[in-house]
């Protein structure tokens, strides 16, 4: 029996376990994983996510790849997502206070950055710090020189997820007068 869509054996193969991967895995997978485990090359492998998410898209599978957080994962169009709310699981966490927002913003673009140098941004607290670590948006990236050595904050591969971004290189650009207006300081 031939292979469908005109693929010979071997590129079915592999083109089958990139899609049990990127299904099974749960999280985006990076592109040393996937080399990796499809034994391909770093363009091979892109070529191949192309033409995956091509085919899913041909289908109208319902879902599609996407270049995230530094890998590739498996999602349900936004569209979509709005009817499988009643299916899909766990619910999602409580959104982010503004306070929130705008210290995950002065990390996102200023990190690694301390909890004095956040506060001196917003001209106020910065304990939602503790909130965006406990959703693992932020995490602790060293220590500074500085007296007294205070914690230096960064984000995290799940910012990158949440907010849709493959890199950080993907933040919209702010200029030094756009970066103030964001803030209340």
């Amino acid at each position: 029996m031939a292979a469908p869509s005109g693929l010979n054996t071997a590129e079915r193969q592999v083109r089958e376990l990139l899609g049990a991967a990127l299904l099974a895995a749960g999280r985006p997978l990076t592109l040393p994983e996937l080399v990796s485990l499809l034994g391909l090359d770093a363009a091979g492998v892109e070529a191949l996510v192309a033409r995956y998410d091509a085919a899913l898209q041909h289908l109208g599978a319902g879902f599609r790849v996407e270049a995230v957080g530094g890998g590739y994962r498996l999602v349900v169009p936004p569209e979509r997502a709005a009817l499988l709310s009643p299916i899909m699981a766990p619910p999602a966490l409580p959104s982010l206070s503004g306070a929130a927002l705008e210290v995950l913003a002065i990390i996102a673009y200023r990190q690694p950055v301390t909890r004095a140098e956040i506060e001196a941004m917003r001209g106020g607290s910065a304990s939602t710090v503790l909130t965006l670590q406990e959703r693992e948006l932020v995490r602790v990236a060293g220590r500074s020189p500085a007296v007294g050595q205070p914690l230096l904050y960064a984000t995290t591969a799940r910012f990158l997820i949440e907010f849709g971004l493959n890199s950080l290189s993907e933040l919209p650009e702010l200029d030094a007068e756009n970066f103030s207006g964001l803030l209340r300081g």
